[in-house]
């Protein structure tokens, strides 16, 4: 199916899809809508540790598919975006499709933070290859494409995930944690902390809106430290990496000839991390993160102890009960599935 077929068909189950909802979309300001992107787009780059050029392509997609990416390469097998489709965080976040567990897709944060970022929230990723290019190692050029395509709204609900109560996770002195927030967005507060001075002690605090991520977050590159790289070579790793796509520390000199593109961009690029692991959620989250020495691993733990709980959150939407019921296990809300937890 075409892109215009896509939007097509999206149109008729909008027209569908709001006749059941008791008000005007076009009026009411208490919700959050589904969007895609209005036209397909491609790129190209190399893959961070397998070091061979992958090609990507962004496809618009309707009402209720969510963020799905869709391996070209291996029968066209399809992996949600999901929390609980990780199978790796520790170089980066890696899912896989729970059917054919050896289909993965890895190095998947950057882009989804650029998604959350734009408030995508609906869109198929094709991918010829176990891993999403890195690019210039932040999100800036997901960024920039997401904006020249433009979004493409679509006039249904897509309930957001509010924080009720405080859930934390832990490895000795490093956590992350939600907590309840009056605002209706997701607050960040993160922390790090590294014996190197030129990194040191770093905090930043923000406000997930389109405008902040795009002034404050996209252009931050990932960074590591000489050593790692080396023993990552060692290992047969990080054959993409370079200082085109990542800030370099050795000892306390930064080895990248432009150096830093802002004095906090180490805590910065911490944060657009968080942001893509934390939108694998699936919905829109109302409450503050906080995160001291946080990573891929914490992160993810923290979705899993959140959604175990169910008095640690809510749906956050309008009356909506006549609708359907809502499934837990899934990331979709379909037509006639709807969240009876409603907010008190």
């Amino acid at each position: 199916m075409s892109y215009s077929q896509v939007l097509l068909a999206t149109k008729k189950v909008n027209i569908a899809y709001n006749s059941l909802l008791p008000f005007n979309f076009e009026n009411d300001k208490d919700f959050v809508s589904q969007f895609t992107i209005a036209s397909p787009v491609s790129f190209s780059g190399i893959g961070l540790h397998t070091g061979k050029l992958v090609h990507v392509k962004l496809v618009p997609a309707p009402i209720g598919t969510g963020i799905v990416f869709c391996r070209t390469d291996a029968n066209h097998i399809k992996i949600p975006a999901h929390y609980k489709n990780v199978v790796d965080t520790s170089l980066s976040t890696v899912i896989a499709s729970s059917a054919y567990p050896d289909i993965k897709i890895g190095t998947i944060e950057h882009l989804m933070s650029a998604l959350a970022g734009h408030q995508i929230n609906n869109i198929i990723i094709e991918c010829n290859g176990p891993e999403i290019p890195v690019l210039d190692g932040s999100s800036a050029k997901f960024s920039s494409l997401l904006s020249q395509v433009g979004r493409h709204v679509l006039y249904a609900i897509k309930p957001a995930l509010k924080i009720m109560k405080t859930i934390r996770v832990h490895y000795k002195d490093a956590y992350a944690e939600l907590s309840p927030s009056p605002k209706k967005i997701l607050s960040l507060s993160l922390s790090i902390d590294f014996p190197a001075s030129i990194i040191g002690k770093q905090k930043f605090d923000m406000d997930l809106t389109s405008k902040n991520f795009e002034k404050e977050i996209a252009f931050c590159r990932t960074f590591t430290f000489k050593e790692e790289i080396d023993n990552l070579h060692k290992m047969g790793l990080a054959k993409g990496g370079s200082l085109q796509n990542a800030i370099v520390v050795d000892n306390n000199t930064i080895l990248n000839p432009e150096g830093l593109y802002c004095s906090n961009e180490f805590v910065k690029h911490k944060m657009l991390d968080a942001i893509g692991d934390l939108s694998l959620i699936g919905y829109p989250i109302y409450g503050k993160f906080s995160g001291y020495k946080s990573g891929h691993k914490l992160n993810n733990q923290l979705l899993h102890a959140l959604m175990k709980d169910d008095d640690a959150w809510s749906f956050h939407a309008l009356n909506y009960q006549n609708i359907g019921k809502q499934n837990k296990q899934s990331a979709i809300i379909q037509l006639n599935q709807y969240p009876q937890k409603q907010e008190a």
